[in-house]
């Protein structure tokens, strides 16, 4: 990009000015010796113009080096693969072969922690053997284990988990049932984190007992079927809340599975489909193509906090309904919610959500989230703006928000490092670093012009 600016300021230069000295043009640099003499000690128009190109120039020159410099500056930092490799290391420090989930963090959180293993193992071979294994051995260990936790929704459209009834009394209004056994428990967004989950471990491996568990768990989410507000699913088993991230997610998974079991697309497709059109309809999806957390009693937009996990895992669903039936107005919808999520949640290209940096254990795991499917969108709608935000995210955790030993990554990502990390924190932040090692090619030292 830098070069092709240079050229085209060179041209206009050569065609309207009576240069007395040469422009030199190279990849890296120009030379102009000397300013435009004056005609009789007075600027003429021509003059005056010239000049001032002159000044654009020079400031154009410092830029350019500067740029030249923090590539060069960054380019061991900014080897996305290693990075992520190494995180991954970090992350499976906390993980129990014993229960098959991730120890300093919660039952949804554990099934991200899976997906992002898988996305990693998707564009890394080098981790495909280690993600395997914890594919095998969480499918059995993690259902008999299942936690029993109990969440609820905090006055800021957080969420905030707790064992057994360790419930605040003021929480307790809005406290959903005890979980039962397996990968379904009370809540149906947590039956779709799960859902995803063994979708990609599927992707990855091929084994159909993955796939199968996904199908299992979607028919248990089709029981949260929602009639007050005219469709969707409930939060919780409950039936205390209907709120975004629950719904996406049951759009998400129907789209998944329409486009991986052959025999029963169209029915998934019909659920996708109409959940879509639903989901529109609640105006969930503001006016500024954010999506606020869920809908009041009276089946309206309840303006919740805009969190980007939220924004995110509709890009995931929209690409995937996409893909079963194509229709220009899913991506062109996916790629508005993105962008306006990019510009109302970060801050000098870096990702940041409203509660960092005391985001609660569910907090912590919401930005990685969003990183996930923007990756996804970039693969199916390619945007230059979302190459260069993974660029600056991904440098910016391996920059600022790394510990000075061990590699554990914490929930701000624009630094300081906060302490202590955890499995939720560390797998949030490997979900950027995967998605800048997805398109570690075009990204090469991590500025894509």
């Amino acid at each position: 990009m830098s070069i092709i600016v240079r050229f085209v300021l060179r041209d206009v230069v050569e065609g309207l000015c009576d240069l007395p000295h040469q422009i030199r043009f190279t990849p890296f640099s120009y030379i102009w010796s000397s300013l435009l003499p004056l005609q009789h000690g007075v600027f003429s128009q021509e003059n005056v113009f010239c000049v001032l190109l002159d000044m654009l120039f020079n400031n154009l020159k410092s830029f350019f080096l500067l740029s030249s410099a923090v590539q060069l500056s960054n380019a061991a930092a900014n080897d996305y693969q290693a990075n992520a490799e190494a995180a991954l290391s970090t992350l499976q420090k906390w993980y129990s072969t014993n229960t098959g989930i991730w120890n300093t963090t919660g039952w949804w959180n554990s099934a991200n922690c899976l997906t992002t293993i898988g996305d990693l193992a998707a564009v890394d071979g080098n981790v495909r053997s280690a993600a395997e294994k914890v594919f095998s051995n969480t499918l059995v260990q993690a259902q008999k284990y299942n936690l029993q936790q109990t969440k609820v929704i905090t006055p800021d459209f957080n969420m905030q988990t707790f064992e057994g009834a360790n419930i605040p009394s003021d929480l307790l209004r809005i406290a959903a049932a005890a979980n039962p056994k397996g990968f379904l428990n009370g809540y149906y967004d947590d039956e779709g984190w799960w859902a995803l989950g063994w979708i990609q471990a599927y992707d990855v491996t091929g084994n159909q007992d993955y796939l199968n568990t996904a199908v299992d768990i979607f028919k248990d989410m089709k029981n949260g079927s929602e009639p007050d507000c005219g469709g969707g699913i409930w939060w919780d088993k409950a039936n205390t809340y209907v709120n975004a991230i629950a719904n996406e997610l049951y759009l998400s998974v129907a789209s998944h599975l329409a486009n991986r079991v052959p025999s029963q697309k169209q029915s998934y497709l019909d659920i996708a489909t109409k959940q879509w059109d639903w989901f529109q309809k609640t105006g969930m999806i503001n006016s500024q193509n954010l999506i606020n957390d869920g809908l009041n009693d009276k089946c309206k937009n309840n303006n919740g906090t805009v969190w980007s996990y939220n924004q995110g895992v509709i890009l995931g669903g929209l690409v995937e309904l996409n893909k079963a039936a194509p229709n220009p107005s899913y991506l062109s919808k996916a790629n508005a919610i993105a962008k306006a999520a990019i510009k109302a949640l970060s801050f000098d290209g870096v990702l940041h959500d409203p509660c960092e940096p005391n985001c609660g254990a569910d907090g912590n795991q919401f930005k990685g989230i969003f990183m996930r499917n923007l990756q996804i969108l970039q693969s199916a709608s390619p945007d230059n703006a979302y190459l260069e935000f993974f660029a600056s995210n991904a440098a910016s955790i391996w920059n600022k928000d790394r510990s000075k030993s061990g590699n554990e990554l914490s929930v701000d990502w624009d630094g300081p490092y906060v302490t202590p990390a955890n499995a939720s924190t560390q797998s949030s932040a490997l979900d950027a670093l995967v998605a800048a090692a997805a398109f570690q090619g075009q990204l090469g030292n991590g500025i894509s012009s």
